[in-house]
């Protein structure tokens, strides 16, 4: 799904089925030669780091943007297979001009996408992706044949990573004796997530670590989360951590099974950092979708929840703008700006086991800060047109808005990755909530047939 009127940028950068649709390795290329351009600044030698996650469809469309950047004099440092948030560290440390990720997060395996990071190892702006998009329908002037860029692979871009995000920690911190399932989804973090935190004294039982090219996300991962929840029980693990695909989000199992959300990550790491002074901007960032009991809870403690539209570049945006040190979603998107420039799953993960550590209880005595306000949410798939701008679906949110009459929360949107309109409410009444968000969904899917 585009937004501000653009074709081919979403929520989360490019994304969609490979080779349909504007997924193919000649916009993959063309992307390349945009983003390039773009960033062919100054009179130094221009440089682009690309990492992806584990789909098959990664080495076509790897191979495909290191054509696009080096035809218009980029040169190339390849990291294979690492998590998004450490293709913005190495874009930094690297001092290149752009950095590249191959991905489609949680989304299944015949999907990809392409998320850019500037020098500064933020996302992309509006301003430049509306640049970027205008060029791929023009033609891209090509480098000079002795202006060609080169392109090579670094081979310790793992370390490079492992030890950043251990540095996140202090170093008295240490993980001995405790043991730990992690789940890296088949994903993008299957080497470098477990090996963090086994260098850190746990042990470590991991699973989703064997990617094929096919099984990313597959029954795994922080959106699929029964086999998580069950190696940590049957395993007597103290605390189990999932990642997703590209490893910019987590879900935490305590060591009774139970899911931990971003909700209840945001409660504790947002109040452990005030209580130490360390917080900043007077509370948390979350979006529309966060708990209403999220809110409840930090304003008990005199913090704020500041909420932004759905997706992690939303909630940065206002991080970056009233100077909050921690933000993120409740699927399990962690923006900790002591640490990281996005969402970072392991350097998450590493926090809130730090918690652990220091509080001396279980998972399931420290992780669950608040009773969640019922909540529901459901996702109706639809083949094309507005479903939202059907007459019957607008008077069907107007009467659920009626219904709950301040006792709850209505959110309604598309999906910024999916052709999906996501309906969900909260409130005290879990019958309450659920009957507005049937109707709506009836409503919607009629209108989608």
């Amino acid at each position: 799904m585009a937004r501000m009127g653009k074709q081919y940028f979403g929520t989360d950068g490019i994304r969609g089925r490979t080779n349909a649709g504007v997924m193919t390795a000649a916009t993959a290329m063309k992307v390349g030669m945009a983003a390039g351009t773009r960033f062919l600044r100054g009179d130094h030698r221009h440089r682009v780091v690309i990492g992806k996650d584990t789909r098959l469809s990664g080495y076509m469309l790897e191979n495909a943007m290191v054509a696009g950047f080096t035809s218009v004099g980029m040169d190339v440092v390849l990291l294979g297979p690492m998590p998004t948030p450490a293709v913005a560290l190495l874009t930094r440390e690297l001092r290149a001009d752009v950095g590249v990720m191959i991905s489609a997060s949680h989304n299944p395996y015949e999907d990809n996408g392409i998320k850019l990071f500037g020098p500064d190892g933020f996302k992309l702006s509006d301003a430049d992706e509306l640049a970027i998009e205008a060029m791929l329908g023009e033609d891209i002037a090509l480098a000079a044949s002795p202006e060609i860029g080169r392109a090579r692979r670094i081979d310790d871009a793992r370390g490079r990573y492992i030890h950043a995000v251990k540095g996140s920690l202090p170093e008295n911190v240490r993980l001995d004796g405790l043991k730990i399932v992690v789940d890296c989804a088949h994903g993008a973090a299957y080497q470098v997530a477990p090996s963090a935190i086994w260098e850190l004294g746990a042990e470590v039982l991991t699973i989703g670590v064997n990617p094929n090219g096919k099984n990313i996300n597959d029954k795994c991962g922080s959106t699929h989360l029964d086999l998580v929840r069950e190696t940590v029980v049957a395993g007597g693990a103290d605390i189990g951590i999932a990642l997703d695909g590209d490893a910019d989000r987590l879900i935490v199992i305590d060591e009774q099974g139970a899911v931990v959300d971003g909700d209840q990550i945001m409660a504790l790491l947002g109040t452990e950092l005030a209580a130490r002074g360390e917080l900043r901007g007077g509370g948390v960032v979350a979006t529309v979708m966060s708990n209403l009991g999220l809110e409840r809870y930090l304003g008990g403690k005199g913090l704020a929840l500041e909420r932004t539209a759905v997706g992690d570049r939303h909630v940065l945006e206002r991080m970056r703008g009233g100077g909050f040190n921690v933000g993120g979603e409740q699927s399990g998107h962690m923006i900790l700006l002591d640490h990281a420039t996005t969402g970072d799953g392991t350097v998450a993960a590493l926090q809130v086991l730090a918690a652990l550590v220091r509080s001396g209880k279980r998972a399931s005595e420290l992780l669950h800060l608040f009773d969640p306000v019922p909540q529901l949410l459901r996702n109706v798939r639809f083949a094309g047109g507005r479903p939202l701008d059907n007459a019957r679906v607008r008077q069907a949110i107007a009467d659920a808005e009626g219904q709950l009459n301040g006792r709850g929360r209505l959110v309604i949107r598309p999906s910024g990755t999916e052709p999906v309109i996501r309906v969900m409410a909260e409130g005290d009444d879990a019958a309450e909530v659920e009957a507005v968000v049937g109707a709506i969904c009836d409503a919607v899917a009629e209108a989608a047939a």
